[in-house]
């Protein structure tokens, strides 16, 4: 073994000549040893543990809590590098990167003693019995019995709630699971009909991995799902750390813990951790905090109560710290009393509270010298905000082609999407990458209907307006056309990929919420609409009115914020 080496250990994996890695399959030739160690449940029971075990349970979590203390690993010759063994399993390598993390930072950053632990985690949770929201994925994961359906429904509801509000998701997941209450409902369901169902959620790479996951377990895993977070990352597409750890701690009660955005705004007030959020070490140091800080005998409870704490109380601008569970032991609210009897002068001399006091140098957890504490932030100086790239800027022609005349009743033309990419497999209305404006952008989309419709009456090409639509990475502007095919015959054949559908069809159709803004600037712009009727906010974004500082105010603090996963944190969605 080479003591230097960079290589982070990983979970066993086959290759293939062509250099694709492939996961272990329950094949006759495979020892089922493998294949059940890849099924084990668990040691921890999804019910709450019987009171007789309660001391031996206490025994264990102090000897947890204590080797957190320990000196980490003799260095080896590399900096920045641990042993490592070969094919060891992720949770090792880990558990190892834990007690480095919490060796190397300062105590003031830490959970110390089974006592803070033990107050965190009974005051959160008796909060979350009484105050936890009444949500559908939770009825279903609590009064289902069968593993792998309780797996299936909170698999679910965790997908789509990555950057996705809770308020937007209940509907959906509603709909998904009347559909599709099964993982071998969904598994042989179409993708044209998962990314119709998907339609308006957004990132919709997620519906199209949790379609291929649920094939591999029925049609690779025999039905079952993994039981652990680390098979459950390994083996399904699209289940990175935070989505595996959420799944089995509430479906099959595994002791692991999870960050979310949510739980990283928790933790970095609680803990007064000021660095970059998005950091590899802060982000390797929260995870440890939160391994740390799950109840053995309540793990996916713990879990979620940390979720929604961030989700209803501890909120991005504007807390409720009154409201908080655990605010006697959050280092941000202590900072915020100290600065407020530093100011009133009330009492001689500094008061006594704890401050992080690192033994040499800038302390890698707090916040940088060049910015420091704001006292009109509060708490909310914490977490520090990461820096991120604009999306960049792209310029889309799109044009709505109808035939007002067309056998059944008026019908617009819909062309799909590539298989892969952004938007994969949806449908829209024929669209071209064009410069921002000029007479080629007009003559690139008329070649482009032309493709799809055959010839065309160019001078009926009217420009109507623009739709400006923010991806996660892109903003893309939409320079909307119209074009009526009044007194032409009608087009009865279309080539593969296209289709003309009627507008009842064309609204639950698989299209996305762009494109649907696309069609309300057409429908308020087409000859015969009403010319009273209001303008569409989205046609014109130049003649918006910017809304002013007070405006802007209390729209942050009325609209809901539920983020989920990180993208840092988790899988990347579209």
């Amino acid at each position: 073994m080479n003591p230097c080496s960079h290589i982070q250990s990983r979970p066993l994996q086959k290759f293939s000549p062509t250099g694709h890695t492939s996961v272990p399959q329950p094949a006759k030739s495979q020892p089922m040893s493998i294949w059940r160690a890849i099924m084990k449940k668990p040691r921890t029971a999804v019910r709450s543990r019987p009171r007789k075990q309660a001391s031996r349970q206490e025994g264990r979590e102090k000897r947890v809590l204590s080797s957190s203390q320990v000196k980490p690993p003799t260095p080896n010759a590399c900096a920045g590098t641990m042993p490592e063994f070969p094919g060891a399993p992720a949770g090792l390598a880990r558990r190892q990167e834990e007690v480095v993390v919490q060796a190397s930072v300062s105590p003031y950053h830490l959970f110390r003693g089974t006592a803070e632990v033990r107050a965190f985690r009974e005051n959160l949770l008796r909060w979350y019995d009484r105050e936890k929201r009444d949500l559908p994925w939770r009825r279903r994961a609590e009064g289902e019995v069968d593993l792998d359906r309780r797996a299936y429904a909170v698999w679910v509801s965790e997908v789509m709630l990555q950057q996705t509000q809770v308020a937007t998701v209940i509907d959906y997941y509603t709909r998904w699971m009347q559909k599709w209450p099964t993982l071998q409902d969904l598994a042989s369901a179409s993708l044209e009909g998962v990314n119709q169902l998907w339609a308006g959620l957004g990132y919709y790479s997620r519906g199209r991995r949790l379609h291929e996951g649920a094939r591999k377990v029925v049609e690779e895993l025999g039905g079952h799902v993994p039981r652990t977070a680390e098979t459950l990352q390994q083996l399904l597409p699209g289940v990175g750390r935070y989505t595996a750890g959420a799944i089995a701690s509430i479906a099959f009660g595994q002791a692991t813990g999870v960050v979310d955005g949510n739980v990283v705004r928790v933790l970095c007030r609680v803990r007064a951790i000021g660095a970059d959020s998005s950091s590899a070490l802060v982000s390797q140091h929260l995870w440890s905090l939160a391994q740390q800080l799950v109840d053995p005998a309540r793990p996916g409870d713990l879990n979620q109560a940390a979720m929604e704490l961030g989700a209803t109380v501890c909120t991005p601008q504007h807390p409720r710290c009154s409201q908080c569970p655990v605010r006697s032991l959050c280092r941000a609210h202590q900072r915020v009393e100290r600065e407020q009897l530093l100011a009133s002068r009330s009492l001689p001399g500094s008061p006594d509270v704890e401050e992080c006091a690192p033994g040499s140098g800038q302390c890698r957890l707090c916040a940088p010298p060049s910015e420091p504490w704001d006292p009109t932030l509060g708490v909310t100086n914490f977490p520090r905000k990461a820096s991120r790239r604009p999306p960049r800027e792209e310029c889309s022609a799109t044009c709505v082609l109808e035939q007002p005349r067309a056998v059944g009743g008026p019908r617009i033309l819909l062309v799909q999407r590539p298989n892969s990419g952004l938007l994969a497999g949806l449908w829209e209305f024929p669209s071209v990458t064009t410069e921002p404006s000029g007479q080629r952008q007009r003559q690139a989309l008329l070649q482009e209907l032309q493709r799809w419709a055959g010839p065309l009456p160019a001078t009926r090409l009217r420009h109507l307006g623009q739709v400006v639509h923010t991806f996660s990475h892109i903003k893309l502007t939409y320079e909307v056309y119209g074009l009526a095919l009044e007194g032409e015959t009608p087009v009865t054949t279309t080539p593969p990929g296209a289709r003309w559908l009627t507008r009842e069809e064309f609204h639950t159709a698989a299209v996305s919420t762009a494109m649907k803004k696309v069609f309300r600037v057409y429908e308020g712009r087409r000859p015969g609409a009403c010319k009273g009727s209001k303008r569409s906010p989205v046609s014109t974004p130049s003649s918006r009115k910017k809304p002013s500082p007070g405006q802007q105010l209390l729209d942050s603090f009325f609209r809901p914020h539920i983020p989920r996963d990180a993208p840092s944190l988790n899988s990347t969605a579209q």
